[in-house]
């Protein structure tokens, strides 16, 4: 699998990532290219693995304008089982958007999305503290967001 990028490949990669419902002819306009050229740029970077799919980034509102919690989760220890059993379980909760491996004081970071619907003490009682294997939440709400690149976001250019 070629994974080489030049310029063209990554102003390529910035305007998917912004808008990925644009036509060839419009994406080869701001990249400098010909539409056929483009798509085929386009298609070798699928092939690669360097665009891994397309999807919909939902506003705030679609998703129930949420409050965004983040959990530093400690578990009862650091035996492959317990892991596993917390994984395979905070894969399946909807309300999980990220949930990352840490190093340091705590083993887990989740990032939660609460919608307006809901609340945290229900959320926090009925579906995070009984995640198995978890010793101990530490809670932080995001007051808001400074820099949200979304899911599609590529470095930020110094």
């Amino acid at each position: 699998m070629n994974m080489q990028m030049d310029a063209i490949d990554r102003k390529i990669l910035a305007e998917l990532a912004s808008d990925s419902a644009q036509t060839s002819e419009r994406l080869g306009e701001r990249v400098g290219l010909s539409p056929s050229a483009t798509h085929r740029r386009v298609r070798h970077l699928e092939e690669t693995g360097l665009i891994a799919g397309y999807g919909a980034r939902l506003s705030r509102a679609a998703r129930g304008n949420p409050a965004t919690v983040y959990v530093a989760v400690t578990l009862v220890d650091q035996r492959r089982e317990t892991m596993e059993r917390f994984e395979a379980a905070i894969t399946r909760e909807p309300l999980v958007a990220e949930a990352h491996l840490m190093s340091g004081e705590y083993d887990y970071l989740l990032k939660a999305e609460i919608p307006q619907t809901d609340s945290f003490e229900r959320v926090h009682r009925e579906v995070l503290a009984a995640l198995p294997g978890v010793h101990r939440l530490v809670t932080h709400f995001s007051i808001r967001s400074v820099i949200d690149g979304g899911p599609n976001a590529l470095p930020r250019q110094r």
